[in-house]
């Protein structure tokens, strides 16, 4: 771009400049405030937009801080999305005009007439805030605290802050929560994640591409200077990326190379353990709500927290369909007000009462509603079931045959299936994986996929988070980093140190032990469950998945959390050749959650739970593609 071109734009950007000033006005039954300013410690101002009652008075705060640009309207930066979801559900959109409605927070219009305060902030260097661009640092969690302590003490507040919103507006919130805000007083966590390392970057070590196609996306497109390239809001028509116009330099300069950033901390490191919960410090009352179909992002996290956060006042919901469908219908919407009306505005609505555990049970045609009092349910009959080298089965008792199962280490793997089951069975909760493992190379890579197969071998897949053609469950685990934290494990939740690498020698056996993330499946009498075991991303065999708006790739059953970065896993390591061993010592088994029958649930949704594929032998895909060896 020439310099006359340069200021021509900065002079057309002008008039933009003094529009994005803090302003009031009343519109839709809201006392709205844009752009207004909240300095940060370091003399940094971010930018909110406040929505409240038009009434004079005190009111609890409903907040969100992330980078997704605040006045950019749901249906302008996700159209596919938000098609999708307002033609499936109605009640959606129904009861407002949708202006105010933003990707992954609350909808004002349907919190401000219960009496709440909605502040929303476009984090540091995104949307209408300047500054250096660094996701999940240190830097933006006090940005976090620091709006959150301005919230508490506003004229219209009445002290206490409440945390809501999808996916980063969730991540976010176990973050901040770790420094103890005084005025947080409750959190509701919606598919979000925890561990910057295990449940986002790398999966049991192997680097997810995810984030890195993120940032393209969803971020650089809404980066405070991005000017015209960027969009206008549809309430007031102003930039929604700020008022100044800068060139692609300045831009890069005002943001980190973020997966560069990730690519160079393989290990669980300082930099990942700083964007990552204490979950010693993590004690403000929360609603932690999961995704069974959030692999491998949206599901880890929000278990990991209802477990482990010091928080003596904290509930879990877990629900299938899309990552942001239900944070937006009338029953998520509903359970929140109840969550928020009783911590924030102090009404005695019997959630007090609320069962500690609130499940969607996933059936293959529909979700039951069903109480519980803890996670992992006590009355869970954690059942092995044993890999057998010569028929490919799961088998309740250890194969006596010893044997090496070899294939191409970035190939489709082998399948392991059960006989057809005799009665229904439900699989909910965590599960694992113990293999035993060698390599032709000095590491290997498994992907593990737990599958369920109806009785003429059509795989029972759902509409996941984000990819409509979802497995039931998914583990990862790279064999170097095979090191348990003995403190942390148990049998059905191992748990990696990723601290260091243990190559292996050529040929050498290990045992490995595989976190398989947590879900739910009741299945049928007559169908079956298997286990794949891989050398790469699961793929779905059946139609595409289509395209969204939001992700570069086409969703083929991992949506676009993918584990296909050359950088991270070169040929010359893993693509040699990986075995599987059996026999005397080494008894490889899937280790399941199996729940006994109750007859007190409740169906809550009749809609359709699986996408039956098309008929195709190759849904066994990789049983063919071994070579056995006997011993």
């Amino acid at each position: 771009m020439s310099s006359l071109e340069g200021e021509a734009r900065m002079a057309a950007h002008a008039g933009d400049r003094k529009s994005h000033q803090h302003r009031s006005e009343v519109r839709d039954g809201m006392r709205i405030e844009w752009d207004v300013p909240i300095t940060m410690d370091d003399g940094l101002v971010l930018r909110a937009d406040v929505f409240r009652p038009v009434a004079e008075g005190r009111y609890p705060v409903i907040l969100s801080y992330g980078p997704y640009a605040k006045g950019l309207a749901f249906q302008d930066g996700y159209p596919s999305a938000w098609q999708r979801m307002a033609e499936k559900h109605p009640d959606v959109t129904a009861g407002s005009s949708n202006l105010y409605q933003s990707w992954e927070v609350v909808d004002p219009e349907k919190w401000v007439p219960h009496d709440y305060a909605c502040v929303r902030v476009d984090s540091r260097g995104c949307g209408c805030s300047p500054g250096f661009i660094d996701h999940f640092s240190p830097r933006e969690t006090k940005d976090f605290y620091d709006c959150i302590e301005w919230a508490g003490v506003q004229p219209w507040s009445n002290g206490k802050v409440g945390l809501n919103g999808i996916s980063y507006y969730g991540i976010n919130q176990w973050h901040v929560a770790s420094l103890e805000p005084p005025h947080l007083a409750a959190m509701c966590i919606w598919e979000g994640a925890a561990d910057w390392y295990r449940d986002m970057t790398h999966h049991g070590g192997i680097l997810c591409t995810f984030w890195d196609n993120w940032y393209d996306m969803q971020v650089k497109t809404v980066q405070y200077g991005a000017g015209e390239r960027g969009k206008r809001s549809r309430v007031h028509g102003e930039l929604v990326c700020g008022p100044e116009f800068l060139s692609e330099e300045q831009l890069a300069k005002n943001r980190s190379n973020f997966g560069a950033d990730i690519l160079a901390h393989p290990l669980d490191d300082d930099y990942h353990r700083a964007r990552s919960p204490v979950w010693s410090k993590a004690k403000v009352p929360f609603l932690s709500a999961a995704n069974w179909g959030g692999q491998p992002l949206h599901p880890r996290g929000n278990f990991e927290g209802f477990v482990r956060a010091a928080s003596k006042q904290k509930w879990l919901e877990v629900h299938g369909i899309e990552h942001w469908t239900h944070f937006y219908t009338d029953y998520g919407r509903t359970l929140q007000l109840r969550f928020f009306d009783y911590f924030l505005h102090g009404k005695k609505n019997g959630w007090d009462k609320q069962p500690a555990v609130q499940l969607q049970v996933r059936h293959v045609d529909r979700f039951v509603e069903r109480a519980e009092q803890e996670w992992p349910l006590k009355r869970t009959r954690w059942t092995k079931l044993y890999l057998d080298p010569t028929s490919a089965a799961l088998i309740p008792k250890p194969a006596k045959a010893k044997a090496v199962l070899r294939f191409e280490a970035m190939g489709d793997g082998v399948t392991f299936v059960t006989p057809p089951l005799t009665h229904e069975t439900e699989i909910t909760g965590p599960s694992a994986a113990k293999l035993f493992v060698s390599s032709s190379t000095s590491d290997a890579d498994i992907f593990v996929v737990l599958r369920v197969f109806s009785p003429d071998f059509d795989e029972v897949v759902f509409q996941g988070a984000i990819d409509p053609h979802t497995p039931i469950g998914q583990g990862w685990l790279r064999a170097s980093h095979r090191e348990l934290d003995k403190k942390l494990s148990t049998p059905y939740r191992p748990y990696h140190t990723h601290r260091k690498k243990q190559p292996l020698k050529p040929g050498e056996v290990v045992a490995l032990d595989v976190e398989i993330w947590p879900t739910c499946i009741v299945v049928p009498a007559g169908y079956r469950i298997a286990l794949s075991i891989r050398g790469k991303d699961y793929v779905y065999h059946g139609p595409s998945g289509g395209r969204l708006s939001n992700f570069k790739n086409e969703l083929t059953g991992c949506g676009p959390f993918l584990h296909n970065d050359p950088r991270d896993r070169p040929p010359e390591i893993f693509g040699g050749v990986t075995g599987l061993h059996f026999g005397g010592a080494m008894q490889p088994y899937l280790l399941l959650p199996i729940v006994p029958a109750r007859d007190d649930a409740k169906v809550v949704s009749a809609r359709t739970a699986s996408k039956a594929p098309k008929k195709a032998a190759q849904r066994m895909a990789g049983r063919s593609n071994v070579t056995k060896k006997r011993k």
